[in-house]
C-alpha cells in the first residue's frame, strides 16, 4: 500500500469541565474525527488521507482544532458542519478553508488574543 498523501490530526484530548482552557472533545467519543474518516471514505480517500485522533495540539482555546499535513495548515473551531467543506475544499480541490485558519500569531505563542493570560505561580509572585 503507497504511504498517505496527508494526514488530518484532530485533537481528541479531553479536560475537566471546569478547566480554563477547555478542550476539544469534552464527550470523549471522538465523533470529528470519525466524521473525517467517513467523509474520506465516501470520497474513496481512505487510503489516500488518513484522519487520525491526535492528543493536545496544544490550541485549547480555539478547540476543537484539526491541522492537515503535511499543508501544515491549522483549523479552529471546527464544528461537525465543516468536516465536508474541508474535505472538498481543502482535500479534494486544494484549497483550504479560510475562515477557519487560526493565524499564525496564534500558534506556538505562549499568549495570543484568544489565550487567557497564564495565573502565577507563587514562587513568580513572590519574585515579582
Amino acid at each position: 500500500m503507497p504511504k498517505f498523501e496527508r494526514h488530518i490530526f484532530v485533537c481528541c484530548n479531553q479536560r475537566p469541565p471546569e478547566n480554563p482552557r477547555g478542550c476539544c472533545d469534552p464527550a470523549g467519543l471522538a465523533e470529528l474525527q470519525l466524521a473525517f474518516k467517513q467523509s474520506l471514505a465516501a470520497h474513496g480517500l481512505k487510503h489516500e488521507v488518513r484522519a487520525n485522533k491526535s492528543g493536545c495540539l496544544d490550541q485549547c482555546e480555539h478547540g476543537p482544532t484539526v491541522v492537515v499535513y503535511p499543508d501544515a495548515v491549522w483549523y479552529g473551531r471546527v464544528k461537525m458542519e465543516d468536516v465536508a467543506e474541508i474535505v472538498e475544499s481543502h482535500i479534494l480541490a486544494g484549497k483550504p478553508v479560510e475562515r477557519l485558519i487560526l493565524p499564525d500569531e496564534c500558534l506556538n505563542t505562549p499568549s495570543c488574543a484568544h489565550r487567557a493570560p497564564k495565573p502565577k505561580t507563587e514562587d513568580a509572585k513572590k519574585a515579582g
